[in-house]
């Protein structure tokens, strides 16, 4: 995964993904979870980056609403804060596959709290 595209005032975060045919399920089409797993990574680092690394939002709960098939290649999520609250934070997430066509969206809730780096 690679950051692309920072916008820290207005909460917003781009990231690409290489996608390994190792995701892939039987159909040949990245299975539904590993898509969870990128647009969640973006969501995460989004809040991160918002809070000039001062603070975390472990994800309570999340919502997907899968649009098409994404296929194992290049694919990019940009993620971006709705709302940021003292014991809760707003997100939601929209990922792309390598013709820039909707895959996947998704909205999270998640609770705010100081930044540890974990040992």
């Amino acid at each position: 995964m690679r950051l692309v595209e920072v916008e820290q005032e207005a909460q917003r975060v781009r990231m690409d993904f290489d996608v390994s045919l190792q995701f892939a399920n039987p159909t040949g089409a990245v299975q539904g979870g590993f898509i969870a797993a990128m647009m969640d990574e973006a969501m995460s680092t989004c809040c991160i980056i918002a809070s000039n690394v001062t603070m975390t939002a472990p994800t309570l709960e999340m919502k997907i609403s899968y649009l098409r098939r994404l296929m194992p290649g290049k694919a990019s999520v940009e993620a971006r804060i709705l709302k940021w609250g003292r014991s809760a934070a707003f997100m939601e997430a929209e990922c792309f596959d390598a013709e820039d066509e909707l895959v996947a969206k998704s909205t999270a809730t998640a609770i705010p709290m100081p930044f540890k780096r974990l040992s």
